[in-house]
C-alpha cells in the first residue's frame, strides 16, 4: 500500500516524519520551512482550537484581531522582547516589485518602493498590541482587559520540522492587562491551569506545571510559567507557556491607568500561547509504528463503520442496521463516517484508519446482521470485541471515555517513570545516554552553571515545578550549595 512506516526503535525522527505525511496531517511546501496543514491535520487543530477558545470565553477573555506586520520602530520599543527575538525575523523593506528590464518576464523588487519604516513580519504581538492598548486604557474602569487572538506568526527558524519547528505556524496568543501584580500573577497562573486542564483532559497528554529559569524566560518577562510533557523517546516539548510580563511593555509603550483614588501608574501585563506544536506532541506521545493514536476528545472521526459485503442486496440490508446506529451516535455528538465506498476492500480501509488513528471501527458483515452483533476495535490496545446491536451507541459512548482515559493513563504511566534523580554529574549523564526522559537534579542556580551544563549535556532546565519539595544538596556540575532539585530533559 506504500504506507508503511520507518519503525520508533530504528528511526524516531522519520518515524514521526512520515506518520505526519502519510497520516495525512501536513505535507511540505514550496516555501522554504512552512508547512502545509491538509484538511485532516486542520480538523484536528480546529477541534483543539474549539475547546480552547471555550475555554477562554470562560474565563472572561475577548478574541480580537491585530495586525501582521509591525513597524520596526515599536518592535525595538521593549529591548528586551526585540534582542530576544531578532534572530527569528522577518522583515518587509519594499512593496512593489516591477518588471526587470534585463530578464524578459522576470520581476525585480523595485528600489523606488522602498518602505519608509520597516515593518517586522510578527514572530509575536507584544509590541503591536501594547501600543495599541495606550489608546484603550485611561482609568482602573478600563481593567482588566482580557483579550486571546487566533493568528499566524513567522519564526525563521534555519532547522525545521512540520509542526514542531516551522517558520510561520498557527497559535493563540492572549495579551492582557490589569491594575495591580498580584492580579496578573493570578492571571498567569489561571491560563497555566487552562492549559494543564486541556493537555490533560483532552489531549490526554499528562503535564508538569512550573516555572522557567531566568535563562529559559520569554523574552521580556519577568516570569515565564510553562507546562512539560515527554515524548515516547525520552524528549520534553513544551507544550505551553504563560508569561508574567510585569510592567516592561506598559513603560515600553507608556499605558497608565488612574486608579481610584486619581494616581497614574503603569498597568501590569501578561501573554500566553499555545500552537500547532501541540500536534507534534500529541503525535509523539501517543502514536505507534501502526500510525496515529488519538485521543476520542478531539479526533476529527471518532467512530468509522465499515460494511463487509457481496452485492447490493447485502449492501442494502446492512445499510438498515447502519443509518439507525449513526443517528445514534450523532445523537450523542460523536463523530461518525460510514465508509461505504466500494473503490478499496474493507482489508486497506482498516489498514487506512488505523494509520490515522481512529479511535473505534465497526465492521458489519452478512452474518453479524443475521447474530445482531457487531464486531467493534479500538486503535489504542487493537482489541477487538463483538457486541450486541441493542444498545450499542451507549457501549460506543463509554468505550470512546475509557479510551481517553487509558491513552492518559499510559503516557503518564511512561511519564513517571522517566522521573530519574541524579546526585553525581556522572549519573546524570548517563541518564541522559540510556534512559532520557526528565533528570531530577540539584542546581546552584547560577545561569553560568546552567549554560555550561547545556553545553556539556545538551540538556536544559526544563521547569521548576511548582509543587517543588524544597531540600537541601549539592549542584550537580558546580558542588556548591543548593535548596531544591529542579527537571532538566534534551527538549524539542
Amino acid at each position: 500500500m506504500g504506507k508503511e512506516l520507518t519503525s520508533r526503535e530504528q528511526d524516531y525522527s522519520q518515524w514521526y516524519n512520515d506518520l505526519v505525511i502519510k497520516g495525512n496531517l501536513a505535507d511540505y511546501s514550496a516555501v522554504r520551512g512552512c508547512m502545509v496543514i491538509k484538511p485532516y491535520g486542520f480538523a484536528l487543530w480546529e477541534n483543539m482550537r474549539d475547546v480552547l477558545d471555550k475555554m477562554f470565553k470562560d474565563t472572561g477573555h475577548q478574541n480580537a484581531y491585530f495586525p501582521l506586520f509591525v513597524p520596526k520602530s515599536l518592535f525595538e520599543a521593549e529591548e528586551k522582547n526585540a534582542e530576544g527575538f531578532a534572530k527569528e525575523c522577518a522583515v518587509v523593506t519594499h512593496y512593489r516589485l516591477k518588471n526587470d528590464p534585463n530578464n524578459k518576464g522576470k520581476l525585480m523588487v523595485d528600489p523606488e518602493a522602498r518602505l519608509e519604516e520597516e515593518l517586522v513580519v510578527r514572530p509575536t504581538s507584544e509590541a503591536i498590541i501594547w501600543n495599541t492598548y495606550k489608546g484603550w486604557i485611561q482609568s482602573y474602569r478600563d481593567l482588566p482587559l482580557l483579550i486571546n487572538q487566533w493568528a499566524n506568526v513567522v519564526r525563521w527558524e534555519m532547522r525545521t520540522r512540520l509542526f514542531l519547528r516551522t517558520a510561520e505556524f498557527l497559535w493563540q496568543e492572549g495579551h492582557t492587562a490589569h491594575a495591580t501584580a498580584a492580579e496578573a500573577i493570578e492571571e498567569t497562573r489561571k491560563m497555566l491551569d487552562v492549559y494543564a486542564n486541556f493537555a490533560e483532559n483532552w489531549m490526554a497528554l499528562p503535564v508538569i506545571k512550573g516555572v522557567k529559569s531566568p535563562n529559559e524566560r520569554f523574552a521580556g518577562a519577568e516570569d515565564t510559567y510553562c507546562i512539560e510533557a515527554l515524548m515516547q523517546d525520552g524528549k520534553a516539548l513544551q507544550a505551553g507557556t504563560s508569561h508574567f510580563l510585569g510592567q516592561n511593555f506598559a513603560k515600553a509603550f507608556d499605558v497608565k491607568f488612574s486608579d481610584k483614588n486619581n494616581k497614574l501608574d503603569y498597568v501590569w501585563a501578561t501573554s500566553w500561547g499555545v500552537s500547532t506544536r501541540l500536534i507534534g506532541g500529541l503525535v509523539m506521545a501517543h502514536s505507534d509504528d501502526d500510525g496515529l493514536i488519538l485521543p476520542p476528545r478531539i479526533a476529527p472521526i471518532q467512530v468509522v463503520i465499515v460494511p463487509i459485503y457481496k452485492g447490493e442486496e447485502q449492501k442494502a440490508l446492512i445499510d438498515a442496521t447502519v443509518l439507525p446506529i449513526i443517528a445514534k451516535l450523532k445523537a450523542l455528538n460523536i463523530s461518525v463516517k460510514y465508509d461505504d465506498a466500494d473503490n478499496n476492500r474493507p482489508g486497506w480501509k482498516f489498514a487506512e484508519y488505523e494509520l490515522k488513528g481512529v479511535p473505534v471501527r465497526i465492521a458489519v458483515g452478512a452474518r453479524d446482521l443475521e447474530n445482531k452483533v457487531v464486531e467493534i476495535a479500538r486503535r489504542d490496545t487493537k482489541e477487538k470485541t463483538t457486541v450486541s446491536i441493542e444498545g450499542i451507541d451507549a457501549y460506543i459512548k463509554q468505550l470512546l471515555e475509557d479510551i481517553q482515559q487509558q491513552m492518559f493513563n499510559k503516557a503518564k504511566a511512561f511519564r513517571d517513570e522517566h522521573i530519574t534523580p541524579a546526585n553525581t554529574w556522572d549519573e546524570f549523564v548517563h541518564i541522559l545516554d540510556t534512559k532520557a526522559g526528565f533528570v531530577s537534579a540539584h542546581w546552584d542556580g547560577t545561569a553560568e552553571t546552567e549554560d555550561k551544563i547545556k553545553e556539556l549535556s545538551k540538556a536544559t532546565i526544563r521547569c521548576i515545578p511548582l509543587d517543588n519539595q524544597l531540600e537541601e544538596g549539592i549542584c550537580i556540575l558546580s558542588g556548591k550549595k543548593s535548596t531544591q532539585r529542579v527537571l532538566f530533559a534534551r527538549a524539542y
